[in-house]
């Protein structure tokens, strides 16, 4: 082959790349264009050591394009990211625009409900709290708990300010005394008192259940 043939060749390839590029954003403009609304998720980058209160999970975004993109749209595709920039507590006011929201390239944003969110902000805060084994169940033989003890005795919580105010405790998992006569140890997970509310460490504590029965001595029962 020679040079000037290699050059209209490459030429050729191209104008045919061009072309076909040309067709299909042609094709796309052609097509019959629809709408759609999607409950889309809503993600939140806060600032460090801030905590959204009442976050909303998901706002109705209205997309528009191309007939075929919006007969398959799903809604794990849609999603709203808002970052917040205030770290002072309080109530705050934030817009939700186009930009915020991803999606498959080709789609539009008609509109969004709501299109502004409120949301309640607080300091996030570390403490350290009792643990308080939660016991369920009845125990055998007439066989009566005694004061239960986790080891260790207390844990540390994350949370919001506000909420951790009001806590005087932190609860276990159940720990069941159907058909348990005597003392008996067993290994449960930290409950969080609330969604926003994190067990930081341990996250599991071993709690011995001491046991009496009528007329015995406690100091001198086994354990199970």
């Amino acid at each position: 082959m020679t040079h000037a043939a290699g050059k209209w060749g490459l030429r050729l390839l191209a104008l045919t790349a061009a072309l076909a590029v040309w067709f299909s954003a042609s094709f796309a403009k052609r097509e019959h264009q629809s709408e759609k609304v999607i409950d889309a998720a809503v993600t939140y980058n806060p600032p460090l050591g801030v905590v959204i209160l009442d976050p909303v999970q998901t706002v109705k975004v209205r997309l528009r394009g191309p007939d075929r993109m919006i007969r398959t749209l799903a809604p794990q595709v849609v999603d709203v990211v808002v970052t917040i920039v205030r770290t002072e507590p309080g109530t705050i006011e934030v817009p939700i625009v186009a930009d915020q929201i991803l999606r498959p390239e080709g789609l539009s944003v008609s509109a969004v409900d709501p299109n502004s969110l409120t949301l309640r902000l607080d300091r996030e805060q570390l403490r350290d709290l009792p643990v308080t084994p939660r016991l369920v169940g009845e125990p055998a033989g007439g066989a009566t708990p005694l004061e239960p003890l986790a080891r260790p005795a207390r844990v540390q919580i994350s949370g919001p300010q506000s909420l951790l105010a009001g806590l005087t405790a932190v609860t276990t998992s159940p720990i069941s005394l159907d058909g348990h006569a005597l003392t008996f140890e067993q290994t449960v997970s930290v409950v969080s008192p609330s969604p926003l509310v994190r067990i930081v460490a341990p996250l599991v504590v071993t709690v011995q259940v001491p046991m009496t029965v009528p007329g015995a001595d406690p100091d001198h029962q086994g354990a199970q």
